[in-house]
């Protein structure tokens, strides 16, 4: 029980000093209002080009805020070294990075929410499938907060969190099929593809949205369960081999 008050308290502490700020909550809803607003006037193919757009915009609002907030927190704490009197608490460092990592999940699964509202007074949402969606949707905010984990762990400064970060990011923006099919791109980029959990997470937003999902529900959230466990794995043996042994 006091582990799991201890896991509560991180997160309660890390939602009140960077997600709940007045800027944080402003840029969490103007990025993704930006990419929805943009892609929405830019396709000019009228009210059946949301339904093909809305899973990219879903994924790229979880994608961007998940890991910018995390890297960034992260990192910050690791130079003023409260994160390293952190990890002095009596709790397990699963637990404790679970805490660390609960904030930045909460805030992705939010930023999903702005597309959707959006495209409600735009066009029909009735026949979207929410079963698949909603755990999709929190597939690709644990796997992208795990991404974001594995960036803060890996670097020391805050300027090279943003850079490493975009360097997943920008290639899963036109290679993971968000906004056109990855059958679409050269046979030689396809399995570069393939590589990226997000390709995944977006297969199952496409065919939950508008029915057009290349490969089976149960292949994909395996995908996505096995990076979810590889990134965390990762980053808690960075933790270890960096500030604990």
């Amino acid at each position: 029980m006091r582990r799991w008050i201890a896991f509560w308290n991180i997160l309660l502490k890390d939602m009140r000093a960077y997600y709940l700020k007045p800027p944080n909550i402003s840029w969490g809803m103007l990025f993704p209002l930006a990419w929805t607003g943009m892609f929405f006037i830019r396709s000019g193919r009228g009210l059946e080009s949301v339904l093909s757009l809305l899973p990219g915009l879903v994924a790229i609002s979880v994608l961007f805020g998940t890991t910018s907030m995390l890297a960034v927190t992260v990192t910050f704490e690791k130079k003023s070294r409260s994160f390293e009197r952190l990890l002095l608490a009596p709790v397990p460092l699963e637990l404790l990075m679970l805490a660390k990592t609960g904030g930045a999940i909460l805030f992705g699964v939010a930023n999903a929410c702005v597309p959707f509202v959006l495209a409600l007074f735009i066009t029909d949402l009735s026949d979207v499938l929410w079963l698949p969606l909603v755990p999709a949707v929190v597939a690709i905010a644990v796997v992208s907060t795990f991404l974001g984990l594995f960036i803060a762990v890996s670097v020391s400064e805050v300027f090279e969190a943003q850079t490493f970060s975009n360097f997943f990011r920008f290639p899963m923006i036109f290679l993971c099929g968000l906004f056109f099919p990855v059958e679409a791109l050269p046979f030689f980029l396809r399995p570069v593809s393939y590589l990226l959990p997000l390709t995944y997470g977006v297969d199952i937003l496409h065919g939950a949205i508008n029915g057009r999902n290349t490969m089976p529900l149960s292949l994909d959230f395996s995908v996505l369960c096995m990076y979810c466990v590889a990134l965390f794995s990762f980053s808690l043996r960075g933790i270890n081999r960096k500030w604990i042994t």
